[in-house]
């Protein structure tokens, strides 16, 4: 007979939340004792996706959530150890019949280890129960019932958290659980320029933004300073779980009845749906991770290019737009929608390089780096699914219309900050006399473009464009409309 007293555990993923988290709700309804889990896993932390950035993140996040549990007397479980190592720890003081998470739209590598830690769960007796995230569906073979689903999902009122006493595993008992375990240090470096994680600084963020900030959502979110503030900044606190897009799309819902200003609500309401859509997207056909989800467009070949990897990476293609871009995302992991497409394009179509060469630098610098966004994102503004408006944004045009007085280059590439505005958007029109009284030397004081945009736009529009034509191609276009979209989306 078994004498070890009985667990549940909820093992946190990207859901590092207390609020409208099914997994956690479903545990505590169980009634039986539950214990809160995060596993920083070896094969994640050595994973060339992710960054320290990512981990600071999540180690506020954990802080975050352990302030708030206080108030019952418990703390999540935090451990270095890939998961079925933590779980097998965990069997030796307790017996664990049930285990609960949300259902992960991952890399690769954690399918892979999801369907690992299946089969562990089946041979030792553990039930193991995955919840839905944000409204994505799991098993879908195409689109037909998914919005339905999915609105029924957003109406729903969020979760409550709502424990019973003494019903989370008591800060004593989890402190002898951890003379088990290597235990990570949750102190992060505070001065660094990244949003710091954790629910009371994602609802900081939102709060303001519903205050204020979103008046004008529908008119600065293409510009890349202005987005800065009124967007919302949300994202890494959906992406990493902080907040639940059903959350917010709720408060967005209430806020719209009575604002002067429900146009705004409404763009910023559509986006979280397409969240959703996006993630869906992934979720059904995890091979966009390594190839185009357009079969027609595997027999692309692009030469790779070390050399202009590296100049766009750090800033140094030439196009002043482009690079502060890029130096602003290394530097605090946020760019607006706008300029992130911009910078793939330029990757893509004017470097002519291969997407999957941008995906994981892109990765590691976007704070809010979500798989079910990242790699249909990137696909389609490569212009490879076939079924998207090819899309080729010009830096310049960009630069002019979006920052028509280069604030933002003049913050992220100061060499240029002291000419004249027109030659800050194009300091190669400078000639050798300019630059003398400006006493600014092209491709020493910044670089001489390293492509002709004009050019290899040609190449690009004239190159794909043709492609779409091609049988593969068309074929595959009727497949993915058909499986990854409705009459309403």
């Amino acid at each position: 007979m078994n004498t070890k007293p009985n667990l549940h555990i909820v093992w946190l993923k990207r859901d590092l939340r207390l609020y409208d988290n099914e997994a956690i709700f479903n545990a505590i309804s169980s009634g039986k004792r539950v214990l809160l889990l995060y596993a920083f896993e070896p094969l994640l932390i050595n994973d060339d996706h992710y960054s320290q950035r990512h981990w600071d993140f999540i180690k506020e996040s954990i802080v975050d959530l352990n302030e708030e549990l206080k108030t019952y007397n418990s703390k999540v479980l935090t451990v270095n150890a890939d998961i079925i190592v933590t779980i097998n720890q965990i069997l030796t003081n307790y017996q664990v019949t049930n285990m609960y998470s949300h259902q992960e739209t991952g890399i690769l590598i954690t399918y892979n280890r999801d369907k690992s830690f299946k089969r562990y769960c089946k041979n030792n007796l553990i039930n193991w129960h995955e919840n839905i995230n944000n409204g994505v569906q799991r098993g879908l073979k195409n689109r037909d019932k998914w919005l339905e689903l999915c609105n029924m999902f957003y109406e729903m009122e969020p979760l409550p958290f709502s424990p019973d006493e003494n019903q989370l595993l008591s800060i004593e008992e989890i402190n002898e659980l951890e003379k088990n375990f290597k235990i990570p240090s949750l102190e992060t470096n505070s001065n660094k320029p990244f949003q710091k994680g954790g629910r009371q600084m994602g609802l900081k963020y939102l709060n303001s933004f519903f205050e204020e900030r979103y008046i004008n959502y529908m008119f600065h979110i293409s510009k890349p300073e202005l987005s800065r503030s009124s967007c919302s900044r949300i994202s890494p606190y959906i992406a990493w779980g902080n907040l639940s897009v059903r959350e917010v799309y709720h408060q967005a819902f209430k806020l719209k009845k009575t604002s002067k200003h429900k146009k705004a609500l409404e763009a910023f309401m559509s986006r979280l749906r397409w969240q959703s859509h996006f993630v869906q997207k992934f979720e059904m056909e995890h091979t966009m991770e390594e190839a185009s989800i357009n079969k027609g467009f595997h027999k692309l070949k692009k030469s790779i290019s070390q050399e202009y990897q590296t100049a766009w990476k750090t800033g140094k293609t030439g196009y002043p737009l482009v690079d502060a871009c890029m130096r602003c995302l290394n530097e605090t992991g946020y760019l607006n929608f706008r300029m992130r497409a911009l910078v793939v394009s330029f990757f893509t179509h004017n470097l002519w390089q291969p997407w999957q060469e941008a995906t994981t630098h892109l990765s590691q610098m976007f704070l809010d780096f979500e798989p079910g966004i990242h790699f249909p994102q990137l696909q389609m503004q490569a212009g490879e699914t076939g079924i998207n408006m090819l899309r080729i944004y010009n830096p310049i045009k960009n630069s002019l219309e979006h920052d028509p007085d280069a604030e933002f280059i003049k913050k992220w590439v100061p060499e240029l900050k002291n000419l004249d505005t027109v030659f800050i958007h194009q300091p190669y029109l400078m000639t050798e006399l300019e630059q003398q009284f400006y006493n600014f030397k092209l491709g020493i004081d910044y670089p001489k473009p390293i492509v002709d945009v004009n050019i290899t736009r040609k190449k690009a529009t004239d190159t794909l464009w043709n492609m779409r034509d091609d049988a593969l191609v068309k074929k595959e276009r009727l497949r993915i409309l058909k499986k990854h979209t409705t009459a309403n989306t």
